[in-house]
């Protein structure tokens, strides 16, 4: 790959003919039209979120490096920012007073507002560039390469830029533009940021079945998603269908394996609404998160509740109970071999060699108290099953 060192471009250079589109959160254009300032691989702009724009004006007026720039060269007259696009959005967007940075009076002040010399102080500022030339895939190899370091890429983030193309454009038209007014919706059941492109990964996830990679390959240039946007909103509308409160730990569940495996089930919205209360009221339910696989699974698999077992002290004490009463009789101390007609009828089991079982089980009323505490031996605890 070919590469030039530019070091005459100044950030007036690179401000002429800014455009931004603030509800996107996208700098498009600079140097007069001729720099793509978000090429379709690159991340949404980020650093509004944490004040880093202001970071990056302070540096331009203390003289402080920036860092290297690198752009793409396309043609003759078409640029992109290979790496520095958040850098170089900063920049347009004070110099066309989109947001304020805070004097030496703590004032804040918008470009328009600040001293000429400040003003030229910034657009003066030369910047160190680096032009590359190459290949598709030499450019997205360095492209990788260089965001090792900073705010590193994420795993959606690379293959966006992997598989550029109209899919991935249309794609982050719809699950990574933070103005989408579905995002409040879609975030009740999805974690993450739209910015971070992590609604985009779940909607590929849930198509997919897991296989992202493989999906934008085989779907790189098509000029559609309907069937990306048709799952990924029968999968919410499943979801909100079936349970009719929305609790924080429903965020970031694998609801598109949950459709997959109980979508064609028949629910009562209202019965689930209640076993639902139920299961957040219940002291002995220790993952909630588990409690809406565990009802759409017909509430049989305990396990996903990670309901509270007996503690040590309970199983001891338990354990020296039924093994006093046992050795007189001649039995054993593991109530269900003593009823069997085997070897074990008569066995005194050591505490390593038992399990805790629930007397009346948790899932019918019992509690996670010593009153309703068995030991039985492991064979016949893990016959038993139901916790």
């Amino acid at each position: 790959m070919k590469t030039i060192l530019k070091t005459d471009i100044t950030v007036k250079d690179i401000c002429e003919g800014f455009v931004y589109n603030e509800l996107e959160g996208k700098g498009l254009f600079g140097l007069s039209g001729k720099l793509t300032i978000q090429p379709e691989y690159q991340r949404n702009y980020i650093y509004i979120k944490d004040k880093k724009d202001v970071a990056v004006i302070e540096s331009l007026l203390k003289g402080y490096p920036l860092g290297l720039i690198y752009f793409n060269k396309v043609s003759d007259n078409k640029l992109e920012v290979l790496d520095g696009q958040q850098r170089i959005t900063s920049f347009g967007r004070f110099v066309t007073n989109k947001f304020a940075v805070k004097d030496e009076n703590g004032m804040e002040q918008y470009f328009s507002g600040i001293a000429a010399d400040k003003q030229a102080r910034i657009l003066e500022t030369k910047l160190t560039i680096y032009e590359c030339e190459g290949s598709e895939s030499e450019i997205k190899h360095w492209f990788r390469t260089i965001n090792i370091v900073g705010i590193p890429l994420n795993d959606q983030e690379l293959l966006n830029a992997i598989f550029s193309g109209p899919f991935v454009t249309l794609g982050k038209e719809e699950f990574s533009n933070s103005q989408n007014s579905n995002i409040q919706k879609w975030s009740a059941y999805v974690s993450g940021s739209a910015n971070r492109q992590e609604f985009l990964k779940c909607a590929l996830d849930w198509v997919s079945k897991g296989n992202i990679s493989d999906y934008m390959s085989r779907h790189r240039f098509d000029t559609n998603i309907a069937e990306l946007k048709t799952y990924f909103n029968s999968v919410i509308e499943w979801v909100s269908s079936v349970f009719k409160d929305v609790e924080s730990e429903m965020r970031g569940l694998e609801w598109g394996q949950l459709y997959e495996k109980y979508h064609k089930e028949a629910y009562d919205p209202a019965k689930v609404s209640e076993e639902v209360q139920k299961l957040y009221g219940d002291p002995y339910v220790k993952n909630r998160k588990g409690i809406f696989e565990y009802i759409l699974g017909g509430s049989k698999d305990t396990k996903l509740l990670n309901v509270r077992v007996f503690d040590e002290a309970i199983k001891r004490s338990v354990y020296s109970t039924q093994t006093a009463k046992a050795e007189p009789k001649g039995e054993s101390n593991c109530p269900l071999c003593a009823i069997g007609h085997d070897a074990n009828k008569s066995k005194i089991w050591k505490l390593g060699e038992m399990d805790a079982d629930h007397v009346t089980a948790w899932s019918k009323g019992g509690t996670t108290e010593d009153k309703n505490c068995q030991m039985l031996c492991k064979t016949h605890n893990r016959a038993k099953g139901n916790l």
